[in-house]
């Protein structure tokens, strides 16, 4: 570089003479240098590179300078909102100013200027601007008039605003415009405001969105039956509107009566959503026939609508024991689908359950492979790795996959919990209560974990006086779980208190026929010499799990 710089820079002692035959054309090419501050686009690109790095101030400095050159309205509205971004109100002026000079609308300039006066705590400013706003009559003048609003950062000036400028007498005809400002009140915690204009967008409109406002709010006051009424007058008045059946389902699901939402349900138009909600209807009520009705009726509709919900059609194959073909259906979700994550995700749970664990990681692989820039889903691969090896009893490895997972999302506390039980599992006592410790410490009080750690020292019998304060604040918290009952019971079990093993473990028993509640009360059983009552227990968890890992271990230590 040294070289070629000496020649640029020292003339020769005796300029040539120009002659036609020996001058290059680039010998005449003067090239102008623009200084940074003059060069539009490297601004630009500065201003873009500053947003990637989540450096505000220094990319609303770059645009600034920007809309200076620039004569694109763009740049100056990109320039007023960052610059409103970091409160920057000289900036903002100047910005405001030449976007007017561009071209800027007058429902675009009264929002910029409302946020401004909102900024710097003018409430008088910011009504004139809200005013104007909404006198420009712009299609998206109300929107805009609720988001300024809602971006406030003074809500009881956002509250005065809104009921000042908001008024029956302004408000667009239009209920979902109403609605949008009585919800705004309530977020505000303008309540009678929020209260009255929902009850005028209802004498005035007599919707289905406006009787379905009244419902939630009567649900809200605690009058279920009224919000009963209301909401079934809704679907009355907007019968083909699935949205508001979803949501009138949801009320009855509330209420407890799922057999009433899923008539409503299965009436009426169908889309993903409604065929989704049915599914989970059906599901939790673990009601076969009303699952195999869903799958038939999805299967009699045309192939686009069947592609359209392969995920579901998948699950419901799933529910109904059709592994080969919910692993059809899964394949089936298009990779545009905002299921397909969760579609592989399925199909390597199915095909771990056929035993074919190398096809299952494999697929787990690809994921991790193809979501390698999502954190959020790369955490879900890695997590779903984890829960196979759990079930495969390979312990080490589902350890592995959660430390893999911890890599992406340090100190995630649910990665952590799941390293902590495959530790246990594995024998790794101290790397186990290290990690239910350190959520502890994340999530102080926290009851899973609480328990989990309490169990885990009862166990392997160390700390019994901590095991018994965690498990005793658990059983505080959830007096009613049998998983805690069981913590307890095996403690008592680990104290010699004999008796109260028994009566907590057998109590736990009955309400969950849970297969380590019953190896942990055979246990007690075959201690206290009752070796025939012991056996028979075990004989019956081997129904319920016969590859619990306590029951193996618990046969062969009774085992003669």
């Amino acid at each position: 570089m040294a070289a070629l710089a000496g020649c640029v820079t020292a003339p020769p002692a005796e300029p040539p003479k120009a002659t036609r035959t020996g001058v290059q054309p680039l010998d005449r090419l003067n090239v102008a240098i623009v200084p940074p501050e003059r060069d539009l686009q490297a601004l630009l690109m500065a201003g873009d590179f500053a947003l990637a790095a989540t450096d505000l101030k220094g990319a609303s400095d770059a645009y600034a300078k920007a809309t200076l050159l620039s004569d694109d309205p763009k740049v100056a509205a990109r320039a007023t909102e960052l610059a409103l971004a970091v409160h920057d109100q000289a900036a903002a002026g100047k910005a405001v100013a030449r976007w007017a000079t561009l071209g800027a609308k007058p429902a675009e300039l009264a929002s910029a200027r409302a946020r401004m006066a909102l900024d710097r705590g003018d409430t008088a400013e910011a009504q004139r601007q809200l005013d104007a706003l909404v006198a420009t009559g712009d299609p998206d003048a109300w929107r805009e008039f609720g988001r300024i609003l809602v971006s406030g950062r003074d809500a009881a000036q956002a509250g005065v605003l809104l009921e000042r400028i908001a008024t029956p007498q302004r408000l667009p005809n239009d209920s979902t415009a109403w609605l949008a400002m009585a919800e705004l009140g309530e977020n505000l915690g303008r309540h009678d405001y929020a209260k009255t204009i929902g009850e005028a967008a209802l004498a005035r409109f007599h919707n289905g969105t406006t009787y379905a406002w009244a419902g939630q709010q009567a649900f809200r006051a605690g009058d279920k039956a009224a919000a009963r009424k209301l909401f079934a007058k809704a679907v009355e008045r907007e019968p083909t509107n699935a949205r508001l059946r979803m949501a009138y389902a949801t009320l009855l699901v509330q209420l407890g009566d799922r057999k009433a939402a899923t008539r409503l349900l299965s009436t009426g138009a169908q889309n993903p959503d409604t065929y989704a909600m049915r599914l989970s209807l059906a599901a939790r009520a673990n009601d076969k026939a009303a699952i195999r009705k869903l799958y038939d009726d999805i299967r009699r509709q045309s192939d686009d609508v069947q592609t359209e919900n392969a995920f579901t059609l998948g699950q419901l194959a799933e529910l109904l024991g059709k592994q080969e073909d919910a692993l059809d259906w899964y394949a089936a979700v298009g990779d545009d689908d905002p299921r397909i994550f969760d579609a592989s995700v399925r199909s390597a749970v199915v095909l771990h359950m056929q035993g074919k664990d190398d096809d299952a990681h494999e697929i787990v692989a690809e994921l991790q492979t193809t979501y390698a820039e999502r954190p959020e889903q790369l955490l879900k691969a890695f997590a779903v790795d984890g829960e196979l090896y759990m079930d495969a009893r390979r312990f080490d490895a589902a350890a592995d996959a959660y430390g893999k997972a911890l890599r992406v999302k340090p100190d995630d506390t649910d990665m952590l919990y799941g390293r902590g039980l495959a530790y246990a599992e594995a024998g790794r006592v101290d790397d186990a209560v290290a990690d239910f410790r350190k959520i502890l410490e994340l999530k102080p009080g926290d009851i899973e974990t609480s328990n989990a750690l309490g169990y885990t020292l009862a166990d392997n019998d160390r700390d019994l006086g901590e095991a018994q304060n965690l498990i005793q604040a658990a059983r505080a918290a959830r007096p009613d779980d049998p998983s805690v009952a069981d913590s307890w019971g095996w403690l008592k079990f680990r104290q010699g208190e004999l008796d109260q093993a028994e009566s907590t473990l057998r109590s736990a028993w009955a309400q969950r026929k849970d297969a380590d509640i019953g190896v942990h009360l055979a246990e007690v059983l075959w201690t206290r010499g009752r070796h025939d009552e012991a056996r028979k227990l075990l004989n019956e968890v081997r129904r319920i799990d016969p590859k619990n890992a306590a029951l193996e271990k618990t046969e062969r230590k009774l085992r003669p």
